[in-house]
């Protein structure tokens, strides 16, 4: 049924993440079928491109790579069932362009509990589980 799984990822919290991640890996057991984790950089604003090294992309980059590979291997799942992506944009645009991009069955995410002002759900989770073309599993933390 989920051949290939998404799962999003931010790196600033993988803790965040991990309920997702073990969600993910489960499904992906029982269905044989593949892990992606994501991670998307936002886009340097314009006005502070000037101030930063000319490499400083590749560098976030490099390290978003990294530190994917090693959630990767910590999460328990066979290294020829999972695999990592680092895209750079607006969040849920690029979460539903890698969706499209890997033919996506599933995508497995984590919303923070809700506040006020995003009652049922955080701004990222709530657009991707209305313009998602595949099912969308929220996982709350």
């Amino acid at each position: 049924m989920f051949k290939s799984i998404l799962v999003p990822i931010d790196l600033a919290d993988t803790d965040l993440a991990k309920p997702a991640i073990a969600t993910a890996a489960t499904l992906s057991q029982t269905w044989n079928g593949k892990v992606r984790l994501l991670n998307v950089l936002p886009t340097t604003p314009a006005m502070l491109a000037e101030y930063v090294p000319a490499d400083f992309d590749a560098q976030q980059r490099a390290t978003s790579e990294e530190a994917l590979a090693i959630v990767a291997n910590e999460s328990g799942i066979d290294a020829a069932r999972i695999s990592t992506a680092v895209r750079k944009g607006g969040i849920y645009h690029e979460i539903l362009e890698e969706a499209a991009a890997v033919s996506a069955d599933l995508i497995v995410m984590t919303s923070h509990r809700p506040a006020m002002r995003t009652y049922f759900l955080g701004s990222n989770a709530g657009h991707v589980v209305r313009y998602a073309k595949c099912s969308v599993l929220v996982v709350r933390h």
